[in-house]
């Protein structure tokens, strides 16, 4: 046999052994300290509060997965909407630090497998060295003289730590815990850049609208300025009216005005969202027209907890910490690590493959802290703290998405209501304005009521936008507070398993 077929000879015990640590490992490994992971249960009401005419979705308007905002029919709202999943920063970030949770989590599952090296503190070494030949004997009646010899060392070593009262596997079970609480995190914030970026963009859209009625406003202003003027210069308005008309005029044209800063602002967020630099981006005037809100699926109370990612988020953390209770207590009982060593030592290397060459030893460690000081009872108090602390967290979160769900089925059926209203209010300041300005043009009225009546106008006009403006916002935030289609099941394949080679890597 030469070195080479001795050497993977070698190797190849030394896996094997490691496969029977692991071996021993799972007989041994039968206890497993700190409590098992149940849910908490948390508040659940058994219906939502609605009203006429709050209509539920049919199942062709289900809400399709990772793409809520198609819904909306708007071409342009789906194209900046991909941009910021592509390019948002943010999203970016969580991406990374899923990343990180998995690597944390494949370290954790690393400690399944014993570890497999060189003796800690050698290294495989080959040296030819000269002695002394005047070297001390300590006593010894032997006289010395110059020695040559050769030496070779190739050691290797097999570790393993029992892992007999869980401490090991609760320590997994918090990371893969933690890991698929960031896939949720990851999903959430992926939920609210693009919830956040609807409502930037159905807030510039109703700007748009607004900065519409107000230049469309200001040029029947300019008419009806121009003709109280020629009536003034022929003597038959008066110096008042024009001042009142003029007034009006400039006053919405500064409205118009400020309406451009707001709009810049939103497409400034706008731009953040999706990744660009604010100066480098514009979007054209689009005004609302006949927007209407899609029609949703609330779906029943109880079916939130598995469609909103926070929440799965949450009740992950509670598993992760309610595992770290089990790390603390194992504390209290020993550690046993089981090790080999084995490897070769010649002086000729001829003699390599030599069985009488090999060396081996094989043992176990034991270690246990007989007095501490209170410190493991207080890691066990700290582990529970922690636990009770993500439980409140987790039903908080359960309240505050039953209350953004009913908050936005409520605004949503008021909102209705309220456009009706509305609508009925524009018509008849409409009608205000036409009888106003026909008795003005009459020789009834003064041109003051011409004034009032486009005032009134102009405002529920306004009015009018802002409700609609208000409903699309509304229904983006009833989306976003469903979960936007998300289900708590996708978390399932989300495993903290890596390749072997990720595993076994140094």
């Amino acid at each position: 046999m030469s070195g080479a077929e001795f050497i993977k000879v070698l190797f190849q015990n030394r896996v094997r052994a490691a496969g029977t640590f692991a071996f021993t490992a799972a007989l041994l490994c039968g206890c497993t300290v700190g409590p098992n992971y149940h849910r908490p249960a948390a508040p659940v009401p058994a219906n939502w509060d609605v009203q006429e005419p709050w209509r539920e979705s049919a199942p062709k308007d289900a809400l399709p997965k990772g793409q809520w905002w198609v819904v909306f029919h708007d071409d342009q709202l789906n194209a900046l909407e991909k941009e910021s999943l592509d390019a948002n920063q943010t999203i970016k970030v969580s991406i990374a630090r899923l990343e990180q949770a998995r690597a944390t989590a494949a370290v954790q599952l690393s400690t399944l497998f014993p570890t497999f090296g060189l003796v800690p503190g050698t290294t495989p070494t080959i040296e030819r060295q000269r002695l002394s030949g005047n070297r001390p004997v300590a006593g010894s009646p032997i006289t010395p003289g110059p020695v040559q010899q050769n030496s070779a060392t190739l050691p290797f070593v097999v570790n393993y730590e029992l892992d007999l009262f869980g401490k090991r596997r609760r320590s997994i079970e918090s990371a893969e815990a933690a890991y698929q609480a960031s896939a949720a995190d990851l999903e959430n914030v992926r939920l609210v850049i693009t919830a956040e970026l609807a409502g930037d963009y159905y807030s510039l859209r109703q700007l748009d609208s607004e900065i519409g009625i107000l230049e469309r406003t200001v040029q029947a202003l300019q008419k009806g300025f121009d003709l109280v003027n020629t009536r003034h210069d022929g003597g038959v308005a008066s110096g008042l009216d024009v001042a009142e008309e003029e007034t009006l005029l400039r006053n919405t044209q500064t409205q118009a005005i400020l309406r451009q800063q707001q709009r810049r602002q939103f497409e400034d967020a706008i731009a953040v969202l999706i990744g660009k630099p604010a100066p480098e981006f514009h979007l054209p005037s689009n005004e609302l027209n006949a927007a209407t809100p899609p029609p949703l699926n609330a779906g029943i109370p109880s079916d939130l907890l598995e469609r909103r990612p926070d929440v799965a988020e949450a009740e992950r953390e509670m598993a992760a910490a309610n595992a770290q209770i089990g790390v603390a207590k194992a504390a209290y009982y020993p550690s046993i690590d089981l090790f080999a060593t084995a490897g070769t030592q010649v002086s000729d290397l001829a003699k390599l493959a030599n069985a009488s060459s090999i060396f081996w030893a094989i043992g176990a460690n034991v270690a246990e802290s007989i007095f501490t000081g209170g410190a493991r009872r207080a890691q066990v108090q700290y582990a529970q703290a922690g636990f009770d602390a993500n439980v409140a967290s987790y039903r908080n979160t359960v309240l505050n998405a039953f209350r953004e769900v009913q908050d936005g089925v409520t605004g949503l059926t008021v909102l209705a209501h309220a456009q009706e209203a509305q609508q009925l209010s524009v018509d008849a300041a409409r009608r205000t304005l036409d009888i106003s300005t026909n008795r003005y043009n009459g020789g009834l009225v003064s041109y003051l009521d011409v004034v009032t009546a486009q005032q009134n106008l102009l405002s529920n006009e306004q009015q009018m936008v802002t409700i609609q403006g208000q409903r699309l916002l509304t229904s983006v935030l009833l989306v976003k507070a469903l979960g936007g289609g998300w289900d708590a099941s996708s978390l399932a394949a989300v495993q903290a398993k890596s390749k072997l080679k990720d595993i076994i890597a140094p």
